[in-house]
């Protein structure tokens, strides 16, 4: 038996989603207008990492009970 999410948890995933895009937008938009190297590496790696946790946040959206 394939397992899926609850309503509320597709909910919550979903809304974490938009803010770590939110997030990984911000951050990638900053990185244009900083003139800090080491913090433009910090907004850097936070992009890189936010990336990672976006694609194992998707891996879980794809279990909602509304998609299938």
């Amino acid at each position: 038996m394939e397992e899926k999410l609850a309503l509320h948890e597709t909910m919550e995933t979903h809304e974490i989603i938009n803010f770590k895009t939110v997030c990984l937008l911000k951050s990638k938009l900053m990185q244009g207008v900083c003139f800090d190297n080491e913090l433009k590496r910090l907004m850097e790696k936070d992009v890189q990492q936010s990336l990672k946790d976006m694609d194992e946040l998707v891996t879980f959206y794809e279990k909602n009970q509304l998609l299938h």
